[in-house]
């Protein structure tokens, strides 16, 4: 025996080796097994093998000194196990050698044909009695088959396992569910007809599936679904699964982590494959979790069905997400923005043609959880508002892909502009180079006359903003405020006709805000004097100085008052009005305009 062959023994082979030679009976064979030598006997081991009975009889050599079984199954563990076997030395046949046992007693043909109560019958009964009897037993005997390919699929091994799993798996969730069904058998006028499904959980026996390949786990649900197993349980299983198999990824970082090139197309088979087991029904899966198995997508370049799978998943359940779900990293290094932006924005799309289409994309739209599609549209918008301020400040971030992104969000789901305002605002800081245009653009996807106060307060205030977007600000809460103080001034004389409710504590605040909407008009009307004066200075620089216009030299007739003189700065005044639409307030007072509060409009420009 080489010297090679000596350190390939394991110690349970030299104590067989030792057994043999304590007979006092010489060896006169060698056998050559999975990289290992073992110096036997052929009697005993022609007797129970017939693989080993037809190389000695078929021998030109009579002696027959070596014996080479190169390929055996199991190497040289399964054949020692089959050897002991033969000599009859006692060993136990556990869950952990019973698939080693039975590959190699098909292998060297240790059938009831060469001896009774062979190998093949004895492991078949362990299989049949012991090993799959047990959901863990079968899971643990299923998951060692497969280093034992293909002879154990042709053994029936695997799909024998398969089916005790599927059956045990469903005989387990049904119990269950007839359980939580008689605990609420009293509620049954309350429950609606959807809560009769049971709300998902990870059975006790799901975390010893996460240890078989994907290839076999993938066979196991669908038996278990073929027999019964409700899809929307698989949603947990699954969960746990891909939480094992996809550790080590890094998916919170901007940067692609290095993996083997071998490990990331396992991680990406895996992926794809759990994707296209993910149940149908809603809110079985967390919108965190789908947001994480998108984020895997990305990092390992799944295919495109798989990406739009997740986003579609995701856009069904949008209004559950919350900010940090949305936050996708961008693995791109050609200055690309730092999150994803064309992702979200996909997944809005995708929530936008579920809400007017409704089953057009074929999901289940029953949804124990449901809430009205109002409030439901008022949280994506707020989402998709915050999503946008925390995006705006990304300097890569080009005006029309932050308008594309802030025009999909609707006006409905927007009770008010202030969450538009902040990531326009955000926007504008970052980006100070933007040109008079591409500004007037980003800010007219805010409907002014939708901000708070306290954002008008602010926006006034705002030099970002272009001079038209502030006064249309100023406009409309004035206009806001005129109509408080009419309704407010209209109540008062029909519920106490006597003077003193006009100066009443509750009209105070009132006259403070048009105290304080003077004073900005006032400043407003400052800049508007030096625009003016500005124009005049460029007109008079011209080669055609400003003269009146004839029109209006005629002379008045006899039942017409005169017409005024036009001059230029009522003129350029007239068009300013135009473009800039405000309320003049000079020469009013507080009680001109609750007496005469018919003739507002005759002090606004048109």
């Amino acid at each position: 025996m080489s010297s090679k062959n000596k350190e390939l023994l394991s110690t349970s082979m030299k104590r067989t080796s030792g057994w043999i030679f304590s007979q006092e009976i010489p060896s006169d064979v060698t056998v050559l097994a999975g990289g290992a030598s073992f110096s036997l006997h052929k009697f005993p081991l022609v007797s129970k093998c017939g693989y080993i009975r037809k190389l000695v009889s078929e021998s030109n050599d009579a002696d027959l000194p070596e014996i080479q079984i190169l390929d055996i199954p199991g190497g040289a563990e399964a054949f020692e196990l089959a050897a002991k076997f033969c000599y009859g030395i006692n060993f136990e046949i556990s869950k952990e050698n019973i698939v080693l046992l039975r590959c190699v007693a098909e292998y060297l043909e240790m059938t009831e044909d060469y001896a009774v109560g062979n190998l093949v019958a004895r492991t078949e009964a362990y299989l049949s009695e012991v090993a799959l009897k047990s959901l863990a037993g079968a899971v643990s005997v299923l998951h060692l088959s497969e280093n034992l390919l293909p002879l154990a699929e042709k053994l029936n091994l695997v799909s024998r396992c398969i089916d005790a799993i599927a059956f045990m798996a469903c005989r387990e969730s049904q119990s269950q569910f007839s359980m939580s069904g008689r605990s609420n058998s009293g509620n049954e006028g309350v429950l609606s007809s959807k809560a009769s499904q049971p709300k998902p959980i990870v059975d006790w026996w799901a975390e010893d599936l996460t240890i078989l390949r994907i290839d076999i786990f993938r066979r196991v649900l669908i038996a278990m679904m073929a027999g019964g197993f409700k899809q929307y349980a698989l949603g947990p299983i699954l969960m746990l699964y891909a939480q094992k198999s996809l550790r080590g990824l890094e998916l919170s970082g901007r940067g692609r982590k290095k993996i083997e090139p071998q490990q990331e197309h396992e991680k990406r088979v895996v992926l794809e494959t759990i994707v296209s087991l993910l149940p149908r029904e809603r809110n079985v899966l967390s919108v965190s979790f789908l947001s994480m198995l998108l984020r895997a997508a990305i990092h390992l370049k799944t295919t495109v069905a798989c990406r739009l799978d997740l986003e579609k998943r995701m856009a069904l359940q949008l209004g559950q997400a919350v900010l940090d779900d949305l936050l996708i990293p961008s693995h791109s290094f050609t200055g690309d923005t730092l999150f994803d932006v064309d992702t979200v924005q996909s997944i809005m799309m995708n929530y936008l043609d579920y809400e007017v289409e409704g089953d057009r994309l074929g999901y289940q739209t029953d949804d124990e959880y449901f809430s009205p599609q109002l409030s439901n549209m008022e949280r994506v918008g707020k989402l998709m508002e915050n999503y946008l301020a925390e995006i705006a400040s990304d300097s890569n971030l080009t005006v029309s892909r932050f308008i594309g992104l802030a025009e999909l969000i609707p006006e409905q789901s927007r009770i008010t502009e202030d969450g538009m305002y902040r990531a326009i605002d955000i926007f504008l800081k970052a980006h100070p180079a933007l040109r008079d245009m591409e500004r007037k653009k980003v800010c007219s996807l805010m409907d002014c006359q939708k901000l708070s106060r306290e954002a008008c307060a602010h926006a006034a205030q705002n030099d970002r903003l272009p001079a038209q977007t502030v006064v249309q600000v100023l406009y409309y809460e004035q206009q806001r405020l005129r109509d408080v103080m009419n309704d407010n001034l209209m109540g008062g004389d029909s519920a106490l006709p006597s003077k003193m409710n006009l100066y009443s504590t509750d009209i105070l605040p009132v006259s403070d805000e048009i105290s304080s909407l003077k004073r900005e008009n006032e400043d407003l009307k400052i800049e508007l004097v030096k625009m003016k004066m500005r124009l005049k200075e460029i007109e008079k620089s011209g080669s055609r100085s400003t003269t009146v216009s004839p029109m209006y030299n005629t002379m008045p007739s006899a039942d017409k008052p005169p017409l005024p003189r036009k001059s230029f700065i009522n003129s350029v005044s007239k068009k300013l009005g135009r473009l800039y639409p405000f309320v003049r307030a000079e020469g009013d007072s507080i009680a001109k305009a609750r007496a005469k509060p018919s003739k507002n409009r005759r002090h606004s420009i048109s």
